[in-house]
């Protein structure tokens, strides 16, 4: 039995991160897998600076918009498979899915959208929301034990933001964005950061880079580590590490014993 490092983080642009130390940082944290969103680049935009540590290997998902959304994985552990999309186009298109199967747990690293546009936008979220669920409920028919991080885009409670009343008309805090994460959670699927610390205020993943707000610790809790509840007794450890910059987001920390 070892202990695994998993960590997805929200990079806000691959290249931005790489110039302000993202591999050192990789280095020195040295995830069994780690898991990035919102990329925004094509491999051949960062390949000369892309210098990984020994051991990893790098699979990427673009999507077709240049400079938009975009998924990543590294990875010391060798999948079995590894896929890009749930197999529907409209959401497949925009490169926020990469699917890894190991022998004991399928990975799945996900840039859900933002809903804050406008109406189809959040039309769009919800129904990729849907999609979601659906694909992992017929990988869990199939005997799968699943581990499903990324930037979900939506703080599931009031503890999870700084000011909820002042947010609950805006995308990211609506009452049917909420409900969907209680709908996963009814499905058998953990929050392992709510597992471990479930009052634990001021807990936070992304804050806006206006008013200064990540000094003020006025954030948001958006980026999730959710487990099938099959693996839910191999977690031994959840992290939010907020002192690591380089991002309006921060790294989230998994451990777990296979």
């Amino acid at each position: 039995m070892r202990t695994l490092k998993l960590v997805s983080w929200n990079v806000n642009g691959i290249r931005a991160a790489l110039k302000k130390g993202f591999l050192d940082w990789l280095k020195q944290e040295s995830p069994d897998i780690a898991a990035l969103q919102e990329t925004k680049a094509q491999f051949e935009q960062v390949r000369n600076d892309f210098i990984l540590p020994d051991g990893y290997s790098v699979h990427w998902n673009a999507g077709e918009r240049k400079g938009y959304s975009g998924v990543v994985c590294l990875t010391k552990l060798k999948p079995l498979s590894v896929r890009n999309g749930f197999g529907i186009e409209r959401f497949d298109k925009e490169g926020r899915i990469i699917v890894m199967e190991f022998p004991e747990f399928t990975f799945l690293n996900i840039y859900f959208p933002n809903g804050k546009q406008s109406q189809e936008r959040l039309d769009y979220k919800m129904d990729f929301y849907d999609a979601t669920l659906d694909y992992c409920q017929a990988l869990r028919k199939q005997g799968k034990k699943l581990i499903v991080c990324g930037d979900y885009n939506t703080a599931h409670k009031e503890i999870d933001l700084k000011h909820p009343k002042a947010n609950a008309d805006q995308s990211g805090f609506l009452p049917i964005e909420r409900a969907w994460i209680d709908k996963f959670i009814a499905h058998g699927y953990v929050d392992i950061f709510r597992t471990f610390y479930p009052d634990e205020p001021d807990q936070y993943t992304w804050w806006t880079y206006r008013m200064n707000a990540r000094a003020k610790n006025v954030g948001w809790r958006i980026d999730y580590f959710f487990v099938s509840e099959d693996l839910k007794d191999t977690v031994t450890g959840a992290h939010i590490t907020t002192e690591v910059l380089g991002s309006d987001h921060c790294p989230i920390i998994l451990e777990l014993k296979i």
